[in-house]
């Protein structure tokens, strides 16, 4: 038998390597306003960027958009295992835990203006999840449901504006318009 490991004679697909990765990272955790696995929020927004026709890179980064942030997943891990481009998706999605809160999002508009088309479909994509449990978290629990979320109101509002704003003038997609249509029904019960 020669020395080719079942991976090279085999490559596991790359969304194949992003579930992996998610799945190892998230390990079981679960998220603050609904209680759900955390590995469920990036599955819908990969999900929801396949239904629209983005390639499997773009899927790839979104399955992992928030590990960087959320788990102990580092960036030499993820850029090891996904490779560049789904790197540089991720990385422009991932905010800087550093700053402020204000310019932690204010930089994160901007990186995602200046990141590649991924990272735009990833920010709307994930506004659109977002924004959708939250309502049904507010459908649930009523006006209760801001504090669980450590967030100002008029932060969240102000924050959704900016990105359906750059998004706006950055970026041509009908997610877009679909981001806008919840963010004004979030808009209505804040």
């Amino acid at each position: 038998m020669d020395d080719r490991t079942v991976e090279k004679d085999f490559p596991t697909d790359l969304v194949e390597r992003a579930i992996r990765l998610a799945l190892v990272a998230y390990n079981g955790r679960t998220r603050k306003v609904d209680g759900l696995p955390c590995i469920v929020h990036p599955f819908m927004v990969a999900l929801k960027l396949s239904k629209h026709g983005f390639p499997d890179p773009v899927i790839a980064a979104a399955l992992t958009h928030d590990v960087l942030e959320y788990t102990t997943c580092t960036p030499e891990q993820l850029k090891a295992e996904l490779g560049n481009d789904v790197y540089e998706i991720v990385i422009a999605v991932t905010h800087d835990d550093r700053l402020s809160w204000e310019e932690k999002k204010k930089k994160y508009v901007e990186t995602v203006r200046n990141g590649p088309e991924g990272a735009k479909a990833i920010a709307v994509a994930d506004k659109i999840h977002n924004i959708e449990k939250l309502l049904a978290a507010y459908a649930e629990h009523g006006p209760d449901i801001w504090k669980k979320i450590d967030l100002e109101k008029e932060q969240k509002s102000w924050f959704e504006k900016e990105v359906l704003w750059m998004l706006r003038e950055a970026w041509d997609h009908p997610l877009i318009d679909e981001c806008e249509n919840i963010a004004e029904i979030l808009l209505e019960i804040m």
